[in-house]
């Protein structure tokens, strides 16, 4: 059984702003002996900044806050249901959630974690002034929360129907008392009750953190007191995958996500894997009054410009898949397919038609390359595609830090290539849905009537009996072509003198250090 908390972000091929989901381990051996204690280093491929896990949606972010911060509750990797975390029980009726906290539970600074702590969690982030981009995402909009110390219970009360609510909740690190007086240190330091604590930060460099002893809280039971577990995690930024991969050959890393080109020589190292499944094509189009792109005809022809599937082989390096749903992360809330039949075909006549008579400027189209030369290879690709049809589009390559600031920050973008990464629908709403920035996470400016329609619908039916209608909504969206899904690929978390679990984020408690 493998237990995590459910993750939603934007992640640009191995991952940008949010979590990125995970599948089965496969690959080489497990056959070393456990060894007890030691330091293990994992690569992060962009630097978190603001450490508060209240934040952002970053996916650095939530990678770094697994280790000192727990949730509410844990996924089931194998089966999607909600197991216990933080929640010993817990129950649903209607619009209200009930939980009741585990006995014995202690926040970092020997302080026991209280009722009234987790609601003052949810309560900052339901408080809009306070801006932060959980709300929406994971707490739904207008729920109110109230404590009862006495008998460990937090009530939630849901202003309306939310069909995975709890797959929501999961998503929120919960901080202790010590961090919610002043909200200012959590920026460099940590107050969970996770299985480690933050104990240096070195922006742009690494973050050191430390096990907690008694720690017995943990997925399924997990303990620190477990043999193999090492005493020190270093999470290590390092924004190339090609780097990545020279250290985990050289012993500088216990452990990568790498999705692009170099997974060969990994693949021939011999290192264990733990796949991660992910959308990794996803091209976005900006709808802000001003830019050409929020012409629907615009957008349409740009789209019919190009060729998909071939853009998918390059940006996967062959490997990977067409994208079928929004929501992609295992465990996929809603299976089926909202993209293909929605999907316009490719037309390059009719794309010349349209844009020749748009008299277009020089569009700026921006992208993450860090997983590898396929994306490069891809967008360049892309961009010849869209010449040809008569449209000139200047790419520009960006790390994390400076695509975030593009698309949430100056505006100035037509086309991005950004996926958002989840495991069901209803955590996309924001980001498709409602107020831009900087005053929501609709980056792209959308609206979409068709779509918010089936969001309403969709809402007010329980879990899984929606999904029709939820990816019904979906599909309005890329018939519009406001979002095109085109391509998903498997990323594999290689491991070297270690094993663990890596279903979208770091399972803390599953490393395990090995000898050589």
């Amino acid at each position: 059984m493998k237990l995590i908390p459910t993750t939603v972000g934007l992640c640009l091929t191995a991952s940008v702003l949010a979590a990125c989901g995970g599948g089965g381990s496969g690959g080489g051996k497990d056959d070393a002996e456990i060894v007890d204690g030691g330091t293990f280093t994992m690569a992060l491929n962009a630097d978190p900044g603001n450490l508060d896990p209240h934040s952002s949606v970053s996916s650095a972010l939530f990678s770094i806050s697994q280790l000192s911060y727990d949730h509410l509750f844990n996924t089931n990797f194998d089966d999607g249901t909600i197991e216990s975390g933080l929640a010993s029980k817990w129950d649903v009726k209607g619009k209200t959630v009930t939980a009741t906290l585990a006995e014995g539970v202690t926040c970092s600074d020997g302080s026991e974690l209280k009722a009234s702590d987790v609601v003052a969690n949810f309560d900052y982030i339901a408080d809009p002034k306070n801006e932060s981009p959980l709300l929406g995402a994971f707490l739904p909009a207008g729920a109110t929360s109230k404590a009862d110390d006495t008998a460990r219970t937090v009530t939630i009360t849901l202003a309306a129907p939310a069909p995975f609510v709890l797959q929501g909740l999961s998503n929120i690190a919960i901080v202790c008392a010590d961090g919610l007086k002043d909200r200012t240190a959590l920026a460099k330091t940590s107050a969970g009750t996770g299985p480690y604590e933050l104990t240096k930060a070195e922006p742009g460099n690494q973050y050191t953190y430390s096990i907690r002893d008694g720690y017995t809280w943990g997925p399924d039971g997990a303990t620190t007191a477990t043999k193999g577990m090492p005493d020190t995690i270093v999470m290590k930024i390092v924004e190339n995958e090609s780097t990545a991969a020279n250290l985990l050959l050289s012993d500088g890393l216990n452990g990568a996500i790498v999705s692009g080109t170099d997974r060969k020589r990994l693949d021939a190292a011999n290192l264990t894997t733990y796949d991660t499944a992910t959308l990794t094509g996803e091209q976005w189009y900006n709808q802000t009054k001003g830019r050409p792109t929020v012409d629907p005809k615009v957008r349409l022809a740009l789209t019919q410009a190009l060729d998909l599937a071939e853009l998918q082989k390059v940006l996967t390096g062959g490997s990977g898949k067409p994208a079928t749903t929004f929501a992609a992360l295992d465990p996929v809330a809603c299976p089926g397919d909202s993209v293909s039949g929605a999907l316009p075909k490719q037309d390059v006549d009719a794309a010349k038609a349209v844009l020749s008579a748009a008299d277009l400027p020089d569009l700026t189209f921006v992208y993450n390359p860090a997983s590898g030369s396929g994306v490069s290879a891809a967008a360049e690709l892309a961009v010849e595609q869209w010449k040809a049809a008569g449209v000139t589009v200047k790419a520009k390559s960006q790390n994390v830090t400076a695509i975030q600031e593009t698309v949430f920050g100056t505006g100035n973008w037509d086309i991005a290539w950004l996926p958002v990464n989840v495991n069901s629908p209803d955590q996309l709403v924001p980001f498709l849905s409602g107020p831009s920035t900087p005053d929501g996470t609709n980056f792209a400016n959308i609206t979409n009537d068709d779509y918010e329609a089936g969001v309403q619908k969709a809402s007010a039916m329980n879990g899984q009996e929606g999904c029709e209608t939820w990816l019904e909504a979906e599909s309005a969206l890329v018939e519009a072509a406001d979002v095109i899904p085109f391509a998903n690929s498997i990323g594999k978390a290689y491991r070297a003198k270690a094993t663990f679990d890596y279903p979208g984020q770091m399972v803390p408690t599953s490393i395990r250090m090995l000898a050589n």
